[in-house]
């Protein structure tokens, strides 16, 4: 199952430094971007999680620096579901849109948190489970 998304982001004039690049924190800002559009490509954005009763919060990140994005430039932020069975793990590429020159690679786990006992869920729920099987 491929499960992805793209979204075009422009770097903004306030994401970048005095040389005019993309302050490195920026990009799991990107990355979040790529993510909520990919959640709610199968229903299940943030609010959607609360409403089912469960938080998923980000508990690892992982970010390889390839080339820098710049004031004004146009990029594509790629995101691809990569496991949700036991955690939902994210991957993304982050590519410049003219050139499909890459910039940035990475990739997020989330696990589950039920929103009432804050205990851990070593398995997704239910509710996350079935809507991937409908797809």
């Amino acid at each position: 199952m491929s499960l992805s998304v793209e979204v075009e982001i422009e770097i903004p004039f306030f994401d970048v430094d005095p040389m005019q690049v993309a302050w490195h924190g920026h990009y799991v800002k990107y990355f979040e971007v790529a993510r909520c559009a990919l959640l709610r490509k199968f229903d299940y954005d943030y609010p959607k999680m609360e409403q089912s009763g469960y938080h998923f919060p980000v508990v690892e990140i992982y970010l390889r620096y390839v080339n820098p994005a710049r004031y004004g430039q146009v990029v594509l932020a790629k995101a691809e579901l990569l496991e949700y069975e036991n955690r939902l793990k994210i991957g993304y590429r982050i590519i410049d849109k003219a050139s499909g020159l890459r910039l940035t690679k990475g990739w997020s786990v989330q696990v589950a948190i039920d929103a009432k006992t804050n205990e851990l869920q070593f398995v997704s729920p239910k509710v996350l489970l079935e809507k991937m099987r409908g797809r």
